[in-house]
């Protein structure tokens, strides 16, 4: 039962995704990513000042590498909720396990196994099968930064899992990257311009800034009182939770073809993050 607070992540996670989709018409990515950052560090910031944890790390360079390539990933992430359907863009992000498992061998040193080297190309079959049929050919540009985004999110899962190597907690690894995060979208936004918020906005905003929260702490609470195989599998529960608000508000109908290609991508994920890289409680970040 502890592994079903996996499942409250998963649904909030959707929830979040939803309400940036629902965002974007009165913010950009940019903007979108700012907030939810900021609404972030702000948090941390309490909690770390709260049990009177060192703010300062010896480990900054990582921590510079994991920000700077966790944002990246973020802002396509966002980008391509506002741009495709809502299930579609979830499947595309959620195939960094695919390319953890190949950089926890290229970086990490870790032996890769026959097993896991079909998984990997059983979920990247899921992807050419989920965007073939299911996309027109003015999504491309979008669909491409899906999996980019995928990509610079599981090089700043191999940094959160070198942090974890070196004794850094959660708190400062969260607190790290949504102020990296929050500090370079700022810049840029006060270099371009910021959109009114208005009340509707605000509360989405703030709606996104608290669910991500939720899905934050009920996965860390996951997967250190879990059993990591059950808990790797339950996450991928995002995807269904988005279909079904996808269809609910959207009325986002896929192709059968886009349904196994997203079934392919849940299992090559699933089994590669299983068997070729041991999460981290605070790996996914939102």
């Amino acid at each position: 039962m502890r592994s079903m607070w996996m499942l409250v992540a998963a649904f909030m996670f959707a929830c979040m995704s939803v309400l940036v989709k629902l965002g974007a018409v009165y913010f950009s990515s940019t903007e979108l990513v700012f907030y939810r950052s900021l609404f972030g560090v702000g948090m941390t910031y309490w909690v770390i000042r709260y049990y009177r944890l060192p703010i300062r790390t010896p480990h900054w360079r990582i921590h510079c590498w994991r920000g700077i390539t966790g944002l990246v990933s973020l802002l396509m992430f966002f980008y391509c909720l506002t741009q495709l359907p809502l299930a579609t863009a979830i499947s595309l992000n959620y195939t960094w396990p695919l390319f953890v498992a190949l950089f926890s061998t290229l970086i990490l040193k870790e032996h890769l196994h026959w097993v896991l080297i079909w998984t990997i190309l059983l979920g990247f079959a899921g992807v050419i099968l989920l965007l073939r049929p299911a996309l027109p050919e003015d999504r491309w540009v979008a669909s491409l930064m899906g999996v980019a985004s995928g990509f610079f999110a599981a090089i700043a899962y191999v940094n959160v899992k070198q942090l974890g190597n070196l004794g850094e907690s959660e708190w400062h690894v969260v607190f790290y990257f949504t102020l990296i995060s929050t500090v370079i979208t700022g810049v840029w936004l006060l270099l371009t311009t910021f959109s009114p918020v208005t009340w509707h906005g605000l509360l989405l905003l703030v709606g996104t800034g608290v669910t991500a929260t939720l899905a934050q702490l009920a996965m860390t609470r996951a997967y250190h009182q879990g059993t990591t195989l059950v808990v790797t599998s339950l996450g991928y529960s995002t995807v269904l939770f988005a279909s079904l608000w996808g269809i609910l508000l959207w009325n986002e109908l896929l192709s059968p073809a886009a349904w196994l290609g997203m079934g392919l991508i849940i299992l090559g994920g699933s089994l590669s993050g299983i068997l070729g890289f041991k999460l981290s409680p605070v790996v996914v970040q939102k």
